[in-house]
């Protein structure tokens, strides 16, 4: 048996999650865009910056296409439609993870190198 999907405001909070996350993501990749290079000396850190912005694109594109899959499975099904996959929320815990254990590891390095 599937969950009903809430009829009221849930669907538009949680696209607004979303965007909130992606924006997070995309504004930590631009403060990470102008100053990794400079405190690792290295040009090719911008490339970090450059995919941190695109994930961020494609958490906002993910999070519209999930609210407009919910209305769409509302209209047809009404309110026994079934709710979307947790999928994109398991790769950003990755993401997350991932970018936490990098960042520290950044530290480190940096903090270590001789000056």
């Amino acid at each position: 048996m599937t969950a009903p999907v809430d009829p009221g405001l849930q669907p538009e909070r949680t696209e607004l999650a979303w965007r909130r996350t992606a924006l997070g993501v995309g504004v930590g990749s631009l403060v990470a865009l102008r100053m990794l290079p400079d405190a690792t000396g290295n040009p090719w850190w911008v490339l970090v910056g450059v995919a941190g912005v695109l994930i961020a694109v494609a958490i906002w594109v993910s999070g519209r296409r999930r609210l407009s899959g919910v209305r769409e499975r509302m209209a047809r099904d009404g309110l026994h439609a079934r709710m979307p996959g947790a999928g994109p929320l398991a790769a950003l815990v990755g993401l997350v993870l991932v970018t936490g254990v990098l960042g520290m590891a950044l530290v480190a390095l940096v903090s270590l190198a001789p000056a």
